[in-house]
């Protein structure tokens, strides 16, 4: 084996982040301390990697984190970091508050799709893009691009719809498609970026 880097080391947190998924969907909670153990460790190991090359350590990760979690809930902390009296009392609030923070860290940024990662599983890409144009709209910023997109209608229950995108991607693996690639590109044009762009 050569020598860990960064990149050497994307595969682990992948995986070991999939194995903390796995933990929570499955409901072992007894197993979820250790997989979330294994996620840290991949952590601590980029720090060190940062620290012998001299740019950063596992501190600077541990207060950056505790900084940007204060920073960005202005509803929960007050600046020194201690909990607030009371909280919003709805999801709604709290994401606007949300908002508002990172679009004041953030101010040239327009573009409602910028900082999805674009390696993000298509599924999840696509969920996240269509939640972003939505918040941008109400936040009466350039929401939903053009060609806006129209639900179909699905089944009542996730099971249904888990067998009905189950369906949808065996229809496309018999026609020879890529339903992982397909949704990517859609997503792609969704958001008004090249084919081929990441």
């Amino acid at each position: 084996m050569g020598a860990l880097t960064h990149e050497s080391l994307v595969e682990y947190l992948i995986e070991e982040a999939y194995e903390v998924v796995d933990s929570i969907e499955a409901g072992k909670e007894e197993e979820l301390a250790g997989e979330l153990g294994d996620v840290l460790l991949q952590v601590v190991l980029h720090a060190r990697l940062a620290e012998e090359n001299g740019r950063f350590d596992f501190d600077d990760v541990a207060r950056a984190i505790t900084a940007k979690m204060v920073r960005r809930n202005p509803h929960v902390f007050r600046p020194d970091g201690t909990l607030q009296d009371s909280f919003p009392a709805t999801v709604e609030e709290i994401v606007q508050k949300w908002d508002a923070v990172k679009k004041a860290e953030k101010p040239g940024r327009s573009d409602p799709f910028e900082g999805i990662p674009p390696h993000l599983p298509a599924l999840a890409l696509a969920q996240k893009s269509l939640d972003r144009a939505d918040r941008a709209e109400k936040a009466g910023r350039a929401g939903k691009p053009d060609p806006a997109v129209v639900p179909v209608p699905v089944h009542e229950t996730e099971a249904e719809l888990g067998d009905y995108l189950l369906a949808v991607t065996a229809a496309a693996r018999e026609q020879g498609f890529d339903a992982e690639r397909a949704l990517r590109g859609a997503v792609r044009r969704y958001q008004g970026r090249e084919e081929g762009t990441p």
